[in-house]
């Protein structure tokens, strides 16, 4: 690991920008940026699964909590969000004096908190429009089988939808990544934010958010593949014979 270290360190001598410590910079902000979005899109889809269960519910005590929820945060900037969440948590009375200030007073949090309540609003109508869009035959071939309301939905109606909400998904899982920049503005050293260092240390803006650009090129891709895999083994019934 050392002799990889010290070529690397060779190579990149007569360059004044990307050293050892600036590419430091940049993995830690990788790392970051990895773990808020890996985290708020794991919550949020265990929190999207029953919200879009709730949003096809019969009971208006039920539904329109749920619809109001997603329209807030569906309707409004994800930054006013982080902002409002980041800024106004100090203004909660008491709550400086509680555990969960070791938390909140952290800058990863509250944008944690953010994100989730975001990612799960968008996702949550995306399950919902995939479970309206079950088709009525596996419902009764389910029902014909003699299987309840909850057995139907738990093996039938969730599984269907999963698979058909999956290009819509992965697109919010590309937009969760690029959203992801403006966690910066929460003093988070993300992506984003390690860029900004390299730009007001060296005065090159090109050099810094260029390179940084090319880093979120390189994890889209990764991800558009994801998907196209899961899609194409998923969703192998609908493809052309051959």
């Amino acid at each position: 690991m050392e002799a990889l270290l010290n070529r690397l360190e060779a190579l990149l001598a007569e360059n004044s920008i990307f050293t050892l410590q600036t590419l430091s910079y940049y993995g830690e902000g990788l790392v970051t940026t990895v773990q808020l979005v890996f985290l708020s899109l794991l919550i949020g889809l265990v929190a999207a699964v029953p919200l879009a269960i709730g949003r096809g519910a019969k009971r208006r005590l039920i539904k329109w909590p749920i619809f109001a929820y997603t329209y807030v945060f569906r309707g409004t900037p994800l930054l006013i969000q982080l902002y409002l969440i980041y800024y106004g948590v100090v203004f909660v009375d008491g709550i400086q004096d509680t555990w969960l200030w070791v938390l909140l007073k952290e800058p990863f949090v509250p944008a944690l908190v953010a994100f989730t309540l975001n990612t799960a609003a968008y996702t949550t109508e995306i399950f919902h429009g995939a479970i309206k869009a079950t088709p009525k035959g596996e419902i009764e071939a389910a029902r014909a089988y003699g299987m309840s309301p909850t057995l139907t939905l738990r093996r039938i109606v969730i599984p269907s939808a999963f698979r058909r909400a999956l290009p819509a998904y992965g697109n919010e899982v590309i937009f969760m990544l690029h959203a992801s920049a403006i966690a910066s503005v929460v003093t988070i050293m993300d992506l984003t934010g390690a860029a900004r260092f390299v730009y007001a240390r060296f005065y090159a803006p090109f050099d810094a958010f260029l390179f940084v650009a090319a880093i979120y090129l390189c994890l889209t891709f990764a991800i558009l593949y994801l998907f196209r895999y899961l899609e194409k083994k998923l969703l192998a019934h609908l493809q052309p014979m051959a």
